[in-house]
């Protein structure tokens, strides 16, 4: 077997193919656009090279075939806040072949200790992780647009080589044809017409003011949590460049106390419904149908990324005001059925209760890994979040 970094051409297309070549068969893969793919690796598309470094390859066989991928990377604003300096490998895709999986483990290992670092995580993303994050050992059902989709005898890799489950990440889904729990939607109505609390959706014509509102609330939300790292302000205005036309207004909420921004909900139509069919491709032809099977409503899931609420007032039920408001928006958009919530992780059990008071099912279960190259060093998994410091969230560290 050869490990081979990509940089040409023909092996950036490798990289893409093994994994329409693995999962040809499934129904339930969505295969991701490969434009997004080779953006996450291309220092012009992704912001995280500012601060970071990216690397890929694949592995063939003897005969030059390709049977594994795998990318490590290291982002320097978190790397160096743990007890190890800690990169990640991620885009792990192989053949049913332990030594296959071994040699890219071995790969990404190796280039991360040659950089400094003592313990990777895998598989993540090199960037925020709402999208491409963590491996499904739970649930292997159709995906929302960004949560990874993985070979049952994955896990078994992973563990195998060492890896141990740094923390579990649920996804919830919600039927929307059922109600919310009565006694959650008083609770709701009550706190969305409370005086001196406004609450108003995304517009487009005014996004500008939208997305320094998000800034404000998740630096406010979040900067008492581990690893905490500011937003990067133009990482949010390039997903709502791109999303125009596709996102929802009414499904991205904002809360605001005497005008001042303190809480955000996001949530989008969650387009694998579409790019199922087009198995990565996203040339003139699948443009156009793309377009046409959402004007024909073809999407009937939504997916929520994140929710954010200042700590200060956290016991003011604001996520339940925020749900209240997404609910009537849903309802009036007919074609919408369901609503998957997705992820949080097993430190936050305060989300995890918000998600089953609205009615959420535990549908999918997904694994972080930590694996420590000093394997006599300490392990620790994430600490649960005080209550007090606990900005309310979903997909984020």
């Amino acid at each position: 077997m050869n490990i081979i970094e990509v940089v040409s051409k023909s092996q950036k297309q490798s990289f893409l193919d093994i994994a329409r070549t693995l999962y040809k068969n499934d129904p339930n893969f969505a295969c991701p656009l490969d434009g997004e793919i080779n953006g996450i690796f291309d220092p012009k598309e992704n912001s995280f090279f500012k601060h970071g470094e990216a690397i890929r390859w694949i592995l063939t066989d003897d005969t030059g075939k390709v049977i594994g991928r795998i990318a490590a990377f290291i982002n320097t604003n978190k790397a160096y806040s743990y007890d190890q300096p800690t990169g990640g490998c991620g885009f792990f895709e192989c053949v049913e072949d332990k030594d296959a999986a071994f040699i890219l483990f071995d790969t990404a290992k190796s280039w991360l200790k040659e950089r400094g670092m003592e313990a990777m995580d895998g598989p993540v993303n090199f960037g925020e992780n709402d999208n491409h994050w963590g491996l499904l050992v739970d649930g292997f059902m159709p995906q929302g647009f960004g949560m990874p989709y993985h070979k049952k005898y994955y896990q078994a890799f992973f563990e195998s080589y060492g890896f141990k489950v740094f923390f579990e990440q649920y996804s919830y889904h919600l039927d929307r044809t059922k109600p919310f729990p009565e006694r959650f939607w008083k609770i709701a109505e009550w706190i969305a017409k409370k005086p001196g609390f406004d609450f108003e959706h995304f517009k487009f014509s005014d996004s500008e003011k939208y997305i320094q509102d998000i800034i404000e609330v998740y630096n406010e939300a979040w900067k008492f949590h581990d690893n905490f790292t500011p937003i990067d302000i133009e990482d949010i205005r390039k997903i709502a460049r791109e999303g125009k036309g596709v996102l929802e207004e009414e499904f991205i909420w904002f809360a605001y106390h005497e005008g001042k921004p303190i809480g955000f909900f996001v949530a989008m139509p969650d387009i694998n419904q579409i790019l199922i069919k087009m198995n990565g491709k996203l040339d003139f032809w699948n443009k156009l149908k793309f377009f046409y099977l959402l004007k024909r409503k073809t999407i009937t899931r939504a997916r929520i990324t994140i929710m954010g609420v200042v700590p200060k007032y956290q016991r003011f039920g604001i996520e339940s005001a925020i749900f209240w408001h997404m609910d009537k928006a849903i309802k009036a958009k007919k074609q919408y059925t369901e609503v998957e919530l997705s992820w949080v992780g097993d430190f936050n059990p305060k989300m995890i209760s918000i998600y089953e008071s609205v009615g959420g099912v535990r549908m999918k279960k997904h694994h972080t890994y930590r694996y420590l190259f000093d394997p006599k060093a300490p392990f620790k998994r994430t600490p649960i979040i005080p209550l007090e410091n606990r900005g309310t969230k979903a997909s984020k560290e």
